[in-house]
């Protein structure tokens, strides 16, 4: 069975893990004592916003933060780029993705209530391009649980998808296996072909030639 690491935050990762069961998949939760190579994959869940210093801002509406979790993430996706093993990031994982590759992030979206509801998801439409497109259509409504958003892209990542008040929803890297998500594809009835695409990534030679 296909294994996969997952960085988790304080919410209960009970979905994640039923989403990737569905696909063909084990999920376990990482800790700083974890061997990330005896994984196929890494899925970064949802959690608290990523330390400001990381993308050389001030914290101007960051909340929930936690250094430890940071770094964890940043240390797996690191060990699972140079491996070139595939990575999902959902919410605060593409921030976090695009941190790592040097990119910066929005602190407070100035229309965040479009995006961000009181104890439920909102939902919005998207347009989508590359991978998105295939796997679910041109455009189609995903759930929003987010106040912070990408600004500037970091090193080799392309947006794929946006919401309709410009908001990257989804980016891939240029290269390496790594997909990106604002939305919560684990909370969604549509979300199972974007877990089975990854999980099928996973289930290739990383090392054989593309």
């Amino acid at each position: 069975m296909i294994k996969i690491l997952m960085t988790a935050g304080k919410a209960d990762p009970v979905l994640y893990l039923q989403a990737l069961e569905k696909a063909g998949a084990k999920g376990t939760v990482c800790t700083e004592h974890t061997d990330f190579k005896a994984y196929d994959g890494l899925l970064l869940c949802g959690g608290g916003d990523v330390l400001p210093e990381l993308y050389g801002a001030q914290n101007e509406g960051s909340y929930g933060l936690s250094r430890k979790r940071d770094n964890l993430d940043l240390a797996c996706i690191h060990s699972f780029i140079m491996e070139q093993k595939p990575i999902l990031g959902i919410c605060r994982g593409i921030q976090i993705i695009n941190v790592a590759f040097g990119g910066s992030l929005i602190q407070h979206l100035p229309n965040a209530d479009r995006h961000m509801g009181v104890g439920e998801d909102l939902w919005h439409e998207i347009r989508t391009d590359g991978i998105l497109k295939k796997l679910l259509g041109r455009s189609f409504l995903v759930n929003s649980a987010h106040h912070q958003a990408l600004s500037r892209l970091g090193r080799g990542l392309t947006p794929i998808a946006f919401s309709h008040d410009g908001c990257v929803e989804a980016i891939v890297h240029d290269h390496l296996p790594i997909l990106g998500l604002q939305f919560h594809p684990e909370r969604m009835d549509r979300g199972r072909p974007i877990f089975q695409y990854f999980i099928d990534q996973c289930g290739k030679d990383p090392k054989a030639a593309t």
